[in-house]
């Protein structure tokens, strides 16, 4: 019978000692309920009660009480840095507006390999690199977990309303239960 993962600890309120580790990228790490293969070649169940995402260092809980370490997979990302603070900022705004996933930290932002996203901010001024390791994007302001399963209007901050995966100046298909696809 397979192990089954209940329950998760963020890294900070682990005080237990790690049994295994389980690598994945940052997409997988957006988990509800999947089978999984540990680093030792062992399977579980995720089982949660809700789609959560795991951040590296973050423990799953099997039933037996064991800790299951969770790490970042090294990802193929591109690396954005500028000549200041201030045309990094700008640089993060063009990434926002385009609503990436980034992971933005004080000196540098990295997001997933796009050559057109990549060509748009050297035009902008900034310096893109390949780079190969874990990411860690920001969860987003609406972000509840993994799931869409709120709805908000984006009126207040951008002045129009658009849903999740639309994109400006796209023509998007809509199902007759009116959801994106």
């Amino acid at each position: 019978m397979t192990e089954r993962a209940i329950s998760y600890l963020k890294a900070a309120d682990v005080t237990a000692p790690v049994t295994h580790r389980l690598t994945l990228d940052a997409q997988d790490r957006h988990i509800r309920r999947r089978r999984v293969q540990l680093n030792d070649g062992a399977s579980i169940l995720v089982d949660l009660e809700k789609p959560v995402q795991l951040a590296d260092g973050d423990c799953l809980v099997l039933e037996s009480g064991a800790l299951v370490e969770v790490l970042a997979a090294r990802e193929d990302l591109l690396e954005i840095t500028a000549a200041t603070p201030a045309a990094l900022v700008k640089l993060a705004w063009h990434i926002g507006n385009r609503h990436l996933e980034a992971q933005i930290e004080q000196n540098r932002i990295l997001i997933r390999p796009d050559h057109v996203i990549a060509h748009m901010l050297e035009h902008q001024g900034a310096i893109v690199r390949e780079v190969r390791e874990g990411f860690s994007p920001e969860n987003g302001a609406y972000a509840e977990g993994v799931g869409h399963e709120h709805s908000h209007s984006l009126t207040e901050t951008h002045g129009h309303q658009h849903h999740h995966g639309e994109s400006h100046g796209h023509a998007h298909h809509h199902d007759d239960d009116g959801d994106d696809d």
